[in-house]
């Protein structure tokens, strides 16, 4: 077959799977648009995936993830068999398929060794910056410990210093790279999360006939701290009844199994719905059928410097937010949120009230979600930002794009059985 002539990009993304993390595949989609061809090295989510779904021709070379579990110990051997798998596959694409630059989504932030590896080797390096892992840490551990933190933030700093460019995910992200990670602000671009607009198909829309619907949509993990939403919906029902509303819990996490009964112990089965993991389709539909979107999320340092994936969602389709008062919530949603002093569930329950029979400053904080949505948070604005970086880096020249021969992604790959992992909340930040 002719060689394809297309800039070659390996994205890394280990936290999860690629067909399930929205981020990487619109970061594909984006450089596909823009002539250069992408592969992604990432765990094993379905067995015998090879491309990247709503992608053109995004190649997945897929690793086992065997480790899983909790704990300091746990971490480091999926950090450092995450490490091995990633190598291996990265220094094969090199031999046989010509890369032309990488790019590694953190967590964990293990991957500078192959950041220098590149750059000796004249190929750029791009650190996409998805979360905080020394604040990560802190958030899912009641007593830190002090050594493993300071390797985290060194990981952390060299992760930046060694990247030729660094992708934030917000400005207080930015602030980090620039002064913690000592990137120079020159290398360091701004790439919010958020879906494009063609991905919204449904607007959500007011209605005050049958049940108000309370939606949650993210990662359930102990540090999202969806137990206050449960809590909450059991304050709401002796506030106001059961009648006229409803909350449902849409996404998965270590904590989902101990919500379902923790919903059942509070009697809230008619009232609290828990719909799983759900596709872009899916989120589309629920958000659009919903009255108010809600954020529990603890004002914790990394709460705080973190844009949530979920908010964007949310204002995405006009839905007016319950959250906690956080810089980088409050940056996003502005007046599109009510804002809550802190997470506790009395707190949620009063302003989910409050909001609830107020459907004039629902639809005003709808037009503000959706202003702000079209003007600067969705991926189209992200998308071009993004490219500037990989056009100055890997320029493309106008070549025709040539169908790759298809080949068992996974086939070569010694180890193991079908695993997922959850190095971090990737909920997205």
């Amino acid at each position: 077959m002719a060689r394809d002539r297309r800039p070659h990009v390996a994205i890394i993304v280990v936290n999860l799977p690629a067909e399930r993390d929205r981020r990487v595949i619109r970061e594909s989609l984006a450089l596909e648009s823009a002539g250069y061809r992408v592969t992604v090295i990432c765990p094993r989510g379905t067995r015998g995936l090879r491309e990247l779904p709503g992608t053109r021709d995004t190649a997945i070379r897929a690793f086992p993830q065997p480790f899983a579990g909790s704990g300091v110990l746990s971490f480091a051997g999926e950090f450092a068999w995450s490490f091995l798998c990633v190598t291996l596959h990265l220094l094969r694409l090199l031999v046989t398929d010509r890369v032309d630059a990488a790019q590694a989504c953190n967590p964990p932030d293990v991957f500078w060794p192959l950041a220098l590896l590149m750059r000796l080797m004249g190929k750029p390096f791009v650190f996409d910056h998805h979360d905080l892992s020394p604040e990560l840490y802190r958030a899912k551990t009641d007593a830190p410990n002090a050594a493993v933190l300071r390797v985290l933030t060194v990981f952390e700093q060299l992760s930046m210093r060694c990247a030729s460019w660094v992708l934030s995910t917000n400005e207080s992200y930015r602030e980090i790279a620039v002064g913690r990670g000592g990137q120079d602000p020159a290398r360091v671009t701004v790439v919010r999360n958020g879906p494009a607009s063609s991905e919204i198909t449904h607007a959500a829309t007011p209605s005050e006939g049958g049940r108000k619907r309370i939606v949650y949509l993210g990662v359930i993990n102990p540090q999202d701290n969806v137990r206050a939403a449960v809590l909450a919906a059991s304050r709401l029902a002796e506030m106001r009844g059961r009648d006229d509303w409803e909350m449902v819990i849409a996404g998965d996490g270590d904590s989902l199994p101990e919500l379902r009964a923790l919903a059942t112990d509070l009697g809230l089965d008619d009232v609290v719905y828990f719909a799983g993991w759900l596709g872009g389709d899916e989120v589309d539909a629920l958000l659009a059928s919903g009255t108010i979107g809600i954020q529990p999320d603890q004002p914790d340092p990394m709460s705080n410097l973190s844009t949530m994936a979920k908010t964007v969602e949310y204002v995405a389709r006009g839905l007016p937010v319950v959250a906690v008062d956080l810089l980088e919530t409050r940056r996003t949603a502005e007046g599109a949120a009510v804002y809550t002093p802190s997470a506790l569930p009395e707190e949620f329950a009063k302003a989910l009230d409050a909001l609830l029979d107020d459907p004039d400053g629902r639809a005003r904080m709808r037009e503000i979600g959706l202003q702000r949505f079209h003007s600067r948070l969705a991926w189209e604005h992200q998308a071009a930002a993004y490219l500037s970086v990989w056009r100055e880096l890997v320029p493309v020249a106008a070549v025709p794009a040539v169908p790759r021969q298809r080949e068992a992604a996974d086939d070569w790959f010694p180890f193991g059985d079908e695993q997922t992992t959850r190095l971090g909340d990737r909920e997205a930040r």
